[in-house]
C-alpha cells in the first residue's frame, strides 16, 4: 500500500471520500462505528452531485455532531492497494460545539491525545494525522510572523 498527498488539486471527479482530521478543546476526535470495535478518523464517501468541501461537513456532522466549526482544506491524496488507486480529500477542523450524536452509523465518539492502538485503518490513518500536524504547524508559524 502506497500513500501520496499532492500540492495540486486533484481532477473532482476521481476524489471519491473525504477525511477530517478534527479536533475538540485541543483534542482529536476519534468515532467508533456500530460495527467495529476500533477507532477512526471521521470520515466518508461524496454523495451525488457533492463537492468535497460539503461532504466534510456533511461527514463531520453525522459522525461527530459537530455543530459549530471551522474547516480547511489541507490537501488531496491517493491510496494505492494493489495497482488501484482511489483519491479523497483531507481536512482539518476545529469544532467549536458538539451536539447529540444523530443516529447513524457512528456508536461513539472519544477524545484523545494521540491515536489509539485500536484503529481501524493502522496502515493508512497515521499517515494522514502526520501530513494533519504538519500542516496545522506550518500554518500556525506563518500565522505569527
Amino acid at each position: 500500500m502506497k500513500i501520496d498527498f499532492y500540492t495540486e488539486n486533484i481532477d473532482f471527479e476521481k476524489i471519491i471520500y473525504v477525511v477530517i482530521i478534527a479536533f475538540y478543546r485541543e483534542r482529536l476526535v476519534l468515532v467508533r462505528h456500530r460495527e467495529r470495535a476500533t477507532w477512526e478518523i471521521p470520515g466518508g464517501h461524496l454523495e451525488i452531485g457533492e463537492n468535497n468541501y460539503n461532504a466534510a461537513k456533511r461527514e463531520l456532522y453525522e459522525e461527530t455532531g459537530a455543530k459549530k466549526f471551522q474547516l480547511e482544506r489541507i490537501c488531496d491524496y491517493s491510496v494505492t492497494r494493489e495497482q488501484a488507486v482511489s483519491y479523497g480529500t483531507l481536512f482539518l477542523a476545529d469544532i467549536d460545539e458538539i451536539g447529540e450524536l444523530p443516529d447513524f452509523e457512528i456508536y461513539e465518539i472519544g477524545f484523545f491525545d494521540h491515536l489509539p492502538s485500536q484503529l481501524t485503518y493502522p496502515e493508512i490513518q497515521p499517515f494522514l494525522l502526520k501530513k494533519a500536524l504538519d500542516y496545522f504547524s506550518k500554518r500556525y508559524i506563518q500565522k505569527d510572523r
